[in-house]
């Protein structure tokens, strides 16, 4: 049910570094937010953990439009409502410290946070099965590593990342889940594969033994050929010949 034991992506405080100055990349609402933030914290969802308040202030700002990528503002600071935080996304994948590893369970899973979605590994606690490990998954912000996401509602291709820190209270998180290439024609049966229909989204793929047959419904019969069409009566055939009918 669950992939192997994860470790490090604990909710426990580690211990306090030097601050420094990192670039983050704020999904919101309705635009995407560039800029820098002063912390101590060494991964994105702790820094938003962190957050004593319901905002968090970001310098060197840059608000950009979905889709189009269009600069909407710029700013020297900006104060963030993190409430209207979709997700945020982190350029690097940061290990652990040694002394803050906790063991977690790691489960692929698809992240609706609409209008996105996003599919990665969420870190659970080693509950006896997937339903008590989700009723223990908690926090204001979730890490999601290995993690894609993509919106077909606003144009935004899919994008991948080493990790996202989700917005707990605006997302539906659905495990587990597979990933599977969309696109991918079954092989079958010589000069069957071109008559099989593609499936409806959410209806598996019919396999080779699903093609029609001779003696299944709905084949077709192929065991005499088709008579040809009598040819279209000639309208002027029985007229008297030699006289005008007009």
């Amino acid at each position: 049910m669950f992939d192997r034991p994860a470790e490090g992506i604990g909710s426990a405080a580690e211990p306090a570094i030097a601050p420094v100055n990192e670039r983050i990349t704020l999904f919101t609402d309705s635009l995407l937010v560039r800029g820098q933030i002063r912390t101590r914290q060494r991964r994105l969802s702790d820094v938003l953990n962190a957050a004593e308040a319901s905002f968090l202030v970001l310098e060197d700002v840059v608000f950009e439009e979905f889709g189009s990528r269009a600069i909407a503002d710029r700013a020297s600071y900006a104060q963030i409502n993190l409430a209207t935080v979709l997700f945020g996304v982190s350029d690097q994948a940061v290990e652990p410290l040694p002394e803050m590893r906790m063991v977690k369970l790691k489960q692929m899973a698809i992240l609706n946070v609409p209008p996105f979605h996003i599919t990665g590994y969420i870190h659970l606690p080693p509950e006896a099965d997937l339903h008590g490990a989700l009723s223990e998954f908690e926090g204001r912000f979730l890490p999601v590593t290995e993690a894609t996401y993509w919106s077909d509602r606003i144009n935004e291709p899919r994008t991948s990342a080493p990790m996202v820190a989700v917005n707990h209270a605006r997302a539906h998180i659905l495990a587990p889940y597979e990933q599977r290439d969309v696109w991918e024609v079954p092989t079958g049966r010589p000069g069957r594969a071109a008559a099989r229909p593609a499936p409806t989204p959410g209806e598996a793929w019919p396999s080779a033994d699903q093609s029609p047959t001779a003696d299944q419904p709905g084949a077709a019969d192929t065991s005499a050929p088709a008579t040809p069409p009598s040819p279209t009566a000639d309208p002027w055939r029985d007229l008297p010949s030699g006289g005008d009918q007009g």
